[in-house]
């Protein structure tokens, strides 16, 4: 009697839960475990030769002939100290962060100017003006003719004139352009019946709303800017001018069967970027996210949205 009393009431509660929630929660399970996969993939793919750089610049030249792929019989940190003194690298490292940081910053705030009016439709014939930025980030730099008009205009190996060929990229553009079709118009109509002025209006409303595209692309000109290597072995023939990828580059020539001070040097110049990506990675999927997802709408949709609006409420 005990089985017949409890059989029907198993099956009862076999039959109260849904085959599909049973099924959701396998392909749950599913995907957690291809997700974990793609992470270790991943790891294997970029965090791995990280972690062997860093050992090898641990080891002493001798431990790195006998271990080349084992972990250090004796840990050092000589290697970092012999790399950052004949590399110079604490000139090169402020040489760099002046390349890099004022050009990324100029670039940020022209852009800002540049893509409100053209997302807002301001200009006349702006899908045009857009579809031109567009494509002319996908135009190779013409290095011969830089090279050139830095001669003719002086700024050849000079840091001022550096500065002003980097700092008029427009890389940002799509992004900064996606972003602020996502603010909302009302807060332009807010601002001018405040008689809020115009560069008031962009620094205190719309840059503030902004951070994740401006981080993302901090991002992507900082690194850009720090991992130069062409443009300033064209540009700057002064070893006092030179970033510190252009120092790395200097140890491949007497230093180059050194190889655990070649990986202490590679690993001092590779840190900022490390650091960056770290403190900004929230900031860096947000803007990609964001920017890509409304920097695909044309120009003209948002206008007639606006017509649209103006003609309603007359």
């Amino acid at each position: 009697m005990t089985t017949s009393a409890v059989l029907p009431e198993r099956t009862r509660s076999q039959a109260a839960t849904p085959p599909r929630r049973r099924r959701g929660a396998g392909a749950l399970l599913r995907g957690a475990r291809t997700n974990v996969v793609c992470f270790l993939i991943s790891v294997l793919l970029f965090a791995l030769p990280l972690f062997y750089l860093l050992l090898q610049a641990f080891k002493s030249y001798p431990d790195f002939l006998q271990h080349p792929t084992g972990l250090p019989q004796e840990w050092t940190l000589q290697n970092f100290a012999e790399a950052w003194e004949e590399g110079d690298f604490g000139r090169q490292m402020i040489n760099s962060l002046v390349y890099s940081v004022f050009p990324t910053a100029i670039t940020l705030v022209l852009g800002v100017f540049l893509a409100f009016p053209i997302s807002r439709g301001y200009f006349k014939h702006s899908n045009a003006l857009y579809t031109f930025f567009i494509f002319s980030g996908f135009l190779p730099g013409g290095l011969i003719p830089l090279f050139i008009e830095a001669r003719a205009l002086h700024l050849y190996n000079s840091m001022p004139g550096y500065l002003v060929m980097t700092s008029l990229s427009g890389a940002g553009f799509f992004f900064f352009v996606g972003y602020i079709k996502g603010i909302p118009r009302e807060i332009d109509e807010a601002a001018v019946l405040d008689g809020c002025g115009y560069i008031r209006f962009i620094l205190t409303f719309i840059i503030p709303q902004m951070k994740p595209a401006l981080a993302t692309f901090g991002i992507f000109g900082f690194v850009a800017s720090w991992n130069s290597l062409i443009l300033p072995l064209v540009m700057l023939s002064d070893d006092a001018l030179w970033p510190v990828t252009r120092g790395l580059y200097s140890f491949f020539g007497e230093h180059t069967q050194n190889w655990p001070v070649v990986a202490a040097a590679t690993f001092i110049v590779a840190a900022p970027i490390l650091v960056l990506f770290i403190l900004l990675q929230r900031y860096l999927v947000e803007g990609v996210a964001g920017g890509a997802g409304l920097g695909s709408q044309g120009i003209a949709p948002t206008q007639a949205a606006a017509g649209e609006r103006t003609g309603g409420t007359e």
